[in-house]
């Protein structure tokens, strides 16, 4: 039990040295090499855990799911209109940057194109969001917050809503009109929510 506390232990380190050198120089120049240089280690110690630059490339991925998945811990459920109303503003804000660099994210994404793995990963990741977000609708519902017709369809239009939204504000530099944009795509999921007084 305690080595593969040590093993877990071990390759979240590895995971976290890659994610911070793929930050620096980019994904594509972010090798075990590199990585190994960061944790001051033998690459071959990077090599007992990740046989391989795709094994490490996935575990990224999955550590890309349990950083995102801390958006929804921020406001610590939806038992109340004001920690719904909180949920949404987090979603539609550029807070999920400070989970994780968003060079790095979309780097990891254009691979799905080319990576049926990556796919996958990046699959489980978009449905599991989606699906903390529909339990988040639930909870309202089943606290009298809100009403939703369909919980399941209402999840995923704003979900779409919000992966538009956040890639739409990524490109505004301007601070004043992103903030303008995300009120605009805020309101009008409250408006939808009916949770504007």
């Amino acid at each position: 039990m305690g080595r593969k506390s040590l093993k877990e232990t071990r390759q979240k380190e590895i995971v976290i040295a890659f994610y911070k050198v793929a930050k620096k120089e980019g994904l594509k120049n972010a090798s075990i090499a590199k990585v190994a240089e960061n944790l001051k280690v033998n690459p071959s110690l990077i090599i007992h855990y990740f046989k391989t630059r795709k094994e490490l490339l996935n575990s990224l991925i999955d550590f890309i799911l349990k950083r995102y998945l801390e958006i929804y811990k921020l406001n610590g459920g939806a038992d109340s209109k004001e920690k719904l109303v909180a949920l949404i503003d987090h979603l539609f804000s550029r807070n999920w940057h400070r989970l994780f660099d968003d060079g790095v994210f979309y780097s990891c994404y254009a691979l799905i194109y080319r990576d049926a793995s990556v796919k996958d990963r990046y699959k489980k990741l978009h449905d599991t969001l989606i699906m903390q977000f529909r339990l988040s609708l639930q909870e309202a519902c089943e606290n009298h917050i809100i009403e939703v017709e369909d919980i399941n369809q209402t999840a995923e239009v704003v979900f779409s809503m919000v992966d538009g939204a956040y890639f739409s504000l990524g490109m505004e530099s301007d601070i004043v009109e992103r903030e303008r944009k995300a009120e605009i795509y805020r309101c009008h999921v409250k408006r939808m929510l009916k949770l504007t007084d």
